[in-house]
């Protein structure tokens, strides 16, 4: 049976508590924690009302829901790239309030970003792009171009590419490639940032069902094999089922449903865009 649950109420990694009562403190600390999450843009209807959650380190979660249910500005609040109208966000147990820019990129520099426009740059063969990933500890001259990076950079950069299959096309322009191998160098720049978390907004939605289907499949295990954290959002609900320990469900930017993935199945998750 679907565990639902009020807006009030939702499960922190399994534990029932209520949206006022989240847990202070882990051990050790959550890598993402997040009380009392509002965002409302305008005079519109609030997207974001008071969401509360936590993500232990090494956990892969799946954020669902409806168009307009609040997946992608939950995420967006959650690594302050737009700033939430109130609550408390820690990463890696550090408050995101109050952080001037400069800690601010620090700690983001911790988590590996994947979204469902790939962002490379075409010009540049897959190798540079991802480079790239080592941008926010490297000098901008030496992870630009593969031509002028150090060996053991370039190295690295050859074994992201290694690590996703592609390491045979490191030297081809990114606009040859096909929608799928794109995906995979944008996962191949995000593991050269060395990340502890990943975050990934609609990774596989502009891929064909094979290719998306292939792309899940590497990244979610690649993000197992490493111990790393992952946080994605899907509207393919078996993705979210077969590739994250734990799936969150929004409707109207509420939690309603917070349950391990093996607890739940997609056609009871289908009922939540009903």
């Amino acid at each position: 049976m679907l565990n639902t649950f009020s807006p009030a109420v939702t499960l922190e990694g399994g534990i029932p508590v209520s949206g006022s009562e989240v847990l202070e403190t882990t051990t050790p600390p959550a890598d993402l924690w997040v009380r009392g999450l509002t965002k409302r843009f305008e005079a519109a209807t609030p997207v974001l009302k008071g969401v509360a959650f936590q993500v232990k380190a090494g956990q892969r979660v799946a954020l669902i829901g409806a168009n307009g249910a609040g997946k992608s500005t939950l995420l967006r609040c959650c690594m302050h790239l737009i700033p939430p109208d109130s609550g408390e966000v820690r990463l890696f147990g550090t408050p995101l309030a109050g952080l001037d820019a400069a800690a601010l990129r620090r700690l983001r520099s911790q988590v590996g970003f994947v979204f469902q426009k790939h962002n490379l740059v075409p010009r540049l063969s897959a190798l540079s792009n991802v480079l790239h990933g080592a941008l926010p500890r490297t000098p901008l001259a030496q992870a630009w171009f593969q031509g002028l990076a150090p060996a053991p950079l370039r190295h690295e950069a050859l074994h992201c590419l290694e690590r996703v299959g592609l390491s045979h096309i490191a030297l081809r322009r990114a606009d040859k490639l096909s929608g799928g191998q794109s995906q995979r160098v944008a996962v191949a720049r995000a593991l050269m940032q060395r990340p502890r978390l990943i975050v990934a907004d609609e990774p596989a939605a502009s891929l064909d069902p094979v290719a998306g289907d292939e792309v899940m499949a590497l990244f979610s295990g690649l993000v197992k094999d490493e111990g790393l954290t992952m946080v994605f959002t899907s509207h393919d609900l078996t993705h979210a089922v077969r590739y994250a320990d734990r799936v969150i469900a929004l409707q109207r930017g509420e939690i309603v449903l917070d349950a391990m993935s093996h607890e739940v199945n997609v056609a009871e998750l289908r009922s939540l865009y009903a």
